[in-house]
């Protein structure tokens, strides 16, 4: 049997950034969303596919991140994970971040 797996590759746009906050041990964290734009083939037929995903990012990646504004482009590896214990909805926990083409962040 296979082992489960969890990774998610993603390109898309910053549409949303909270304030950096930080955990009662110091790690820093922050929330933000992206908007994600292609075209996908399904079933044979081309498909236009929208979506926008909530994601977190600790430790380095969130002071990576904390420079970034609304509409830089991005490509976010991680793994999905539910929200809270109450909400199941799926949140992008992100491990690795790529900054696209025409965003200035020294990466």
């Amino acid at each position: 049997m296979t082992a489960p797996q969890n990774q998610l590759t993603i390109t898309g746009n910053i549409i949303e950034l909270a304030q950096l906050r930080h955990t009662p041990a110091g790690v820093p964290v922050l929330s933000f969303r992206t908007a994600h734009e292609s075209e996908q083939i399904e079933a044979g037929l081309k498909r236009r596919v929208e979506c926008e995903l909530q994601a977190v990012a600790l430790g380095q990646m969130a002071l990576l991140l904390k420079e970034a504004r609304p509409g830089d482009g991005v490509k976010l590896t991680g793994f999905l994970a539910a929200k809270s214990a109450q909400s199941k909805q799926p949140v992008l926990h992100v491990e690795q971040i790529e900054f696209l083409e025409g965003t200035n962040h020294g990466v």
